[in-house]
């Protein structure tokens, strides 16, 4: 009997993505309220954990909470909006079990069910143990979790999954490495920037000035290092859209980020001193927890984290979109292969 046999091919499911493009954008506003948490240090204004003053974190009285003192305000709100990413996390990773995916994204979904399990002890912890170091660390440990949600969000995508290219192949090798090594060295900069932010405040003043240079030092290095890795992606792979859109974000980026620094020691520490005899500086008056304080300081954390992300982006793109498979490039293979059947030939 003749006839057709139809395959059936279902398009695999989009929820995946959907899910780790939620994910990733709820990640970053809990970023802006815990650094919102640490600048007005209300990290302490619930001291127990993981209830809310003996209540269950979603049964704490709603009047209490939006009526009382602006401490309580913020943590409170930063444990809920915490629980809402992690209950994302969670169904996330079922998802990517109950659908048709390959193993090792199905490991990355378990992985980001750790990190979000392993960041929410280290707050509790914190909290339980009092201990700067601690949230020192569960502030770095947050911008981490945020560009691995950003790299979810790309592998899960339907553009990463059927429309990678080659480059030129000379220059695959050289933008594979400058995207590589971005977010390392954004995330240094983010780990100098916290230990900055949670010095203590009888540390020694030769030790601060130590982690002030370094971060800043950092900053210089960074921006240089952007900045030229963009120029080369815009000269080498200027017809990539996925790639030059990155990489000039993050130029855009690290100039805001570079303003919102400056800022950020003006509103804490004052002027510097070679502009200290200046109208303006003689009138400005550092107020500590002021609100210009508060949102310069925490919109530099936010930019951080998201100059990390965009930054794990760029690279897991380039890393698959730029993947070298061979020393020539597909119209050299056919060519070469033309030119070795012909050679054949003429030998028999």
């Amino acid at each position: 009997m003749s006839g057709k046999i139809r395959t059936l091919n279902p398009e695999p499911s989009r929820w995946p993505h959907r899910l780790a493009v939620w994910l990733c954008c709820a990640t970053f506003p809990l970023i802006w309220i815990g650094g919102t948490v640490t600048t007005y240090q209300a990290g302490m204004a619930v001291p127990d954990w993981p209830t809310t003053y003996g209540y269950n974190l979603f049964l704490y009285p709603w009047q209490t909470w939006l009526l009382g003192p602006w401490d309580l305000f913020i943590e409170h709100g930063h444990r809920l909006f915490a629980s809402l990413v992690g209950l994302l996390t969670v169904i996330l990773c079922i998802t990517l079990w109950v659908t048709k995916q390959p193993k090792w994204l199905k490991a990355l979904g378990f992985i980001a069910l750790g990190g979000v399990i392993l960041q929410g002890v280290l707050g509790g912890l914190r909290v339980l143990l009092d201990e700067r170091t601690l949230a020192m660390t569960h502030g770095c440990v947050g911008p981490a979790f945020f560009a691995f949600t950003a790299a979810l969000a790309v592998v899960t995508s339907r553009h990463w999954q059927e429309n990678r290219r080659t480059v030129n192949v000379s220059a695959a090798k050289t933008l594979r490495l400058l995207a590589v090594i971005a977010p390392v060295l954004a995330y240094l900069q983010l780990v100098l920037g916290a230990h900055l932010r949670h010095f203590a405040a009888d540390g020694s003043p030769a030790a601060f000035r130590r982690v002030v240079l370094s971060h800043v030092g950092l900053a210089l290095v960074l921006t240089g290092y952007i900045f030229g890795m963009a120029f080369v992606f815009w000269r080498k792979a200027k017809d990539v859209r996925a790639l030059v859109i990155p990489a000039t974000a993050l130029a855009g980026l690290i100039f805001l980020q570079l303003a919102l620094g400056a800022s950020t020691w003006v509103v804490k520490y004052g002027w510097p001193a070679f502009l200290a005899d200046s109208a303006t500086a003689s009138a400005f008056t550092v107020q500590a927890r002021s609100w210009w304080q508060a949102q310069i300081t925490t919109a530099h954390v936010a930019t951080g984290s998201l100059i990390l992300a965009i930054s794990t982006v760029l690279a897991v793109r380039s890393v698959s979109m730029l993947a070298v498979q061979s020393a020539f490039l597909p119209g050299q293979r056919s060519a070469r292969r033309i030119q070795s059947n012909s050679l054949a030939e003429a030998v028999a």
